[in-house]
């Protein structure tokens, strides 16, 4: 058993750099006669039209929003290893584990998942492997995995009920996609409302002690309130950070960073729902509906520079990382143990 997880994390390596080259040639595709010269190469060929098409979509935008993306997905990437962190603590396991392995641990767990789709089941497989290395038991990673889950759809009802009571407008673009926002202002103002009302219930659960929630044998036991206060900063400045990539890469002159914010929110969970890996197509139809006054090129290159900063040079850190990791395992499976010396 032992030497089966280093060979799945070896072709979990592979099959991520495969990904990564798709990914790539999916987004230079988007021209015609680019994607004639795509059809017609061979891989290295494809490599080199590759990088011409990035390097000409990216020269545009100016060196100091390439900073604060880089600032951006930091913020970012630090709140999510507080998701971890937040878990840790609900679950009282936080010591003897520090900052620095949550971190890498959170790196490469969101790195792998947020490319590979299926994000409960690969960012679940990762934490177990490197949280059971730590002492915890796999019924503990199932609910630090579960709680860093919620944080997220937590931050992102918030945030997103926000944006619908500031900005109610920002759905009704979105019909020519799909008849269901089809609602007026007063509408997309409650569907809001009701979203704080639910942020502000599971709050009043915690504080007051609520019971439990039963499904069978299953028992969903409501955080402490620390762990929910903690919850209201990380999630939000995770996806604001996020955010923040694609809204410094827009040209001057686009919508403020609450419609921003609000198609990032709008476009990222219908890309994690369908498990489409990266959101590659649902993200760019989202937001080319709900700006449709900055010209495509520019929301193109400005989704294309957020998946550089948020999932491909993540990717790219955190294979090594995964390598590393694995074979210290393999070496520690392997290392035959010291015979005890008799009684």
């Amino acid at each position: 058993m032992d030497f089966i997880w280093p060979l799945v994390g070896l072709v979990a390596v592979v099959w991520s750099v495969e990904l990564l080259y798709k990914k790539l040639k999916a987004e230079a595709a988007v021209d015609p006669a680019v994607r004639a010269l795509l059809e017609q190469g061979g891989v290295w060929d494809n490599i080199r039209t590759i990088a011409g098409v990035i390097a000409a979509k990216i020269v545009a935008i100016p060196p100091h929003a390439y900073l604060l993306c880089a600032l951006s997905t930091l913020v970012a990437y630090a709140a999510l290893a507080w998701y971890d962190r937040i878990a840790l603590i609900h679950l009282k396991r936080q010591k003897g584990i520090s900052w620095f392995y949550i971190a890498t641990c959170s790196f490469v767990t969101y790195a792998l998942s947020h490319n590979i789709g299926a994000s409960v089941f690969s960012g679940g497989m990762v934490r177990y492997r490197a949280y059971t290395a730590k002492g915890l038991s796999a019924a503990e990673v199932a609910v630090l995995v579960a709680l860093c889950s919620f944080t997220f759809a937590f931050g992102t009802i918030l945030l997103l009920g926000l944006v619908l009571v500031g900005e109610p407008h920002i759905l009704r673009p979105l019909v020519s996609l799909s008849p269901w926002f089809a609602v007026n202002e007063t509408a997309a103002r409650l569907v809001g409302v009701a979203m704080l009302a639910f942020c502000l219930l599971y709050t009043i659960g915690s504080w007051l002690h609520f019971k439990p929630i039963a499904f069978g044998k299953l028992e969903i036991v409501y955080p402490r309130l620390p762990i929910v206060a903690r919850q209201y900063a990380a999630a939000p400045l995770e996806l604001i950070g996020a955010a923040g990539i694609i809204y410094f890469a827009l040209p001057d002159g686009s919508p403020s960073f609450f419609i921003v914010l609000g198609a990032f929110l709008m476009s990222f969970s219908a890309g994690l729902l369908s498990q489409v890996p990266g959101g590659v197509g649902v993200m760019e139809a989202v937001f080319l509906a709900i700006m449709p006054t900055v010209p495509a090129p520019s929301v193109f290159a400005a989704l294309l520079v957020w998946r550089l900063f948020y999932l491909i040079l993540p990717l790219v850190f955190a294979l090594p990382v995964v390598l590393l990791f694995e074979r210290s395992q393999l070496a520690r499976a392997a290392t035959p143990l010291e015979p005890r010396p008799p009684v």
